[in-house]
């Protein structure tokens, strides 16, 4: 049964013993970028061992300090062996971008020992998180991503970077508080802490009692997830990181909360009387979070809403609480990692190209980088849901389990998932049309026309402009006084450096892509794509991975047994 249960801690291990090793080598940074791929490698390998083990064997479980009472227990059941796989490969490829841009692209403000040292312990407490057996490890698992969190988004001292951080690390701070309250609470309980030892003796408590320590835990896991209303910080903390470190917050940090929900919800509260609370929630957080996707005119904040939104169709699935509605939340939970972390590292090659990631400034890109073209369009209808990939997959998964329940609320969340999908797909087209389709000089006309929108010459061709409540509408698109702004900034520059039409005259942008990010990205990219591909396989293991969930057996009977080894 725990034949592999040696292998459970070196996720854990490795990266915090490479991250020692990188900070001593902070000399010799082709050293410590050797450290860094070659123990974010291992990982990977590791992962993919437990992957197979947790699959063929059951849930491999290693007792920490062996005692029963006290010890610390790490768990590689079948759910945390694919969340740790699928970020050891993310946290791989984010890292080999990142060397391609050179480590944080502020080399001349920031030592470079930082980056890496601090990435590596990212992903150690991402790993910690997801094979954490009893709660206070959790807690630990989410300082250890605080702290370097905190670290990676300030990167470079600008104002604007530690101001996000500020935001960020205030909300998660509360959390943090409001997660020791819970695990207090739920230790004068129980007089445990040991998930499976909890999940015992929580059927004897009184339902006013648990109903409050599962709100609790709900309501701290919410927030690191980004569920609505406990969403509002995220578009402004993730677009002003760097480009790698915004792609893995993306991809990575708030799907561990999504995993805690999943957790907590299966092996605590298997009767939950809060899942209708949770579609609910699911609702508000797909549909308020589109709306504020189509209403950007940056793609870092676009993308940004979009994660929000999408991480309702993950609600949605651990609401339905069926065995149908989990498989589909986990193969999303895979899916969106992949296609959120590969788009935000192909905004970052816009921005290291174009100079910009406003959608005012941006025009052309599909003319000038064919390959920038790709790396956007493949992974953009992929989030929309476009047939046969697997954003379409997940979604038809999910869309299912609901239309199977046959509530009047879960065909609502049909109805809205529906809606959802649809309106991302406005979102992505619509960005690749001002930044990837039309021409340059077109952008420049529509810089012109926003700066000086009384203009005499005004093309016939023009699209209608509207100003409304603070905004200008160019057609079907919603420009705000910053942009307003913007726009006569990059008019009445006469340098040229500010317009991407003028640079593209003045022959200032390159012409090739840098490989070291452009392959790193269409590997991940590769991935997303062979989740497609493989798609059957991946659905039957997270249907196991979800009828495992539902029954707690395989969990609750491998935590006992490894107690007793």
């Amino acid at each position: 049964m725990n034949e592999y249960a040696g292998l459970v801690p070196i996720p854990v291990l490795l990266p915090l013993l490479g991250s020692g090793a990188a900070l001593m080598m902070s000399r010799w940074p082709k050293a410590q970028r050797t450290v860094s791929v070659v123990v974010l490698t291992a990982v990977v390998v590791v992962a993919a061992v437990l992957l197979w083990a947790a699959d063929q064997q059951g849930p491999q479980v290693l007792w920490l300090g062996g005692w029963r009472d006290l010890g610390i227990a790490l768990v590689a059941d079948r759910l945390a062996a694919l969340m740790l796989l699928v970020s050891a490969i993310v946290t791989l490829a984010v890292l080999l971008y990142s060397l391609g841009q050179g480590m944080t692209g502020d080399e001349a403000e920031t030592p470079v020992s930082i980056y890496h040292p601090t990435f590596l312990t990212l992903v150690a407490g991402v790993a910690n998180a997801f094979l954490a057996g009893d709660l206070f490890n959790l807690f630990v698992s989410f300082e250890m991503l605080l702290f370097a969190s905190y670290v990676l988004l300030t990167l470079g001292g600008t104002s604007a970077r530690v101001r996000a951080g500020t935001i960020y690390v205030v909300v998660n701070v509360l959390s943090s508080m409001l997660f020791l309250v819970a695990i207090a609470t739920t230790y004068a309980a129980v007089g445990t802490l040991n998930l499976a030892q909890v999940a015992v003796r929580f059927d004897e408590l009184p339902p006013s009692t648990s109903l409050m320590i599962q709100l609790l835990l709900l309501t701290t896991f919410a927030i690191k997830a980004a569920v609505f209303p406990l969403s509002l910080w995220l578009p402004d903390s993730y677009p002003t990181a760097p480009a790698p470190v915004t792609a893995v917050f993306a991809g990575l940090l708030t799907k561990v909360g999504v995993y805690a929900i999943i957790r907590v919800q299966t092996l605590l509260f298997p009767e939950s009387p809060l899942s209708g609370l949770l579609l609910w929630a699911a609702l508000a957080t797909m549909l308020i979070g589109i709306l504020g996707a189509i209403a950007q005119s940056d793609i870092k904040r676009m993308l940004s809403f979009t994660l929000v939104s999408h991480i309702g169709y993950m609600i949605l699935g651990i609401g339905l609480a069926t065995e149908a509605g989990l498989s589909g939340a986990i193969f999303y939970v895979a899916h969106h990692i992949t296609i959120q972390t590969a788009l935000f590292l192909v905004v970052g090659l816009i921005e290291r190209r174009a100079g910009s990631t406003a959608l005012l400034r941006l025009g052309g890109l599909a003319r000038l980088f064919p390959l920038l073209g790709v790396l956007f369009f493949v992974p953009a209808m992929n989030l929309a849901g476009i047939p046969p990939m697997s954003g379409f997959i997940g979604k038809v998964g999910l869309l299912q389990a609901g239309l199977d329940e046959g509530t009047w609320l879960a065909l609502l969340l049909v109805a809205g998932g529906t809606l959802t999908s649809l309106l991302t797909l406005y979102a992505v087209a619509k960005t690749w049309a001002l930044a990837f389709w039309r021409s340059p000089e077109q952008a420049h006309e529509m810089a012109r026309l926003l700066s000086d929108p009384e203009a005499d010459d005004v093309p016939d061709a023009a699209p209608p402009m509207v100003a409304h409540r603070g905004h200008v509408h160019v057609g079907a698109v919603a420009f705000g006084r910053d942009d307003v702004s913007a726009a006569r900034e990059v008019h009445d520059n006469d340098s040229g450096e500010r317009d991407l039409h003028q640079k593209l005259q003045a022959g200032s942008l390159p012409d090739r892509l840098p490989w070291l990010m452009t392959w790193p990205t269409a590997g991940l990219i590769g991935v997303s794509l062979a989740l497609t591909v493989l798609a059957g396989p991946l659905y039957g293991y997270t249907d196991r991975a979800a009828a495992d969930l539902t029954s707690r057996t395989p969990y609750l009977t491998a935590v006992e047994q490894g107690a007793g080894e």
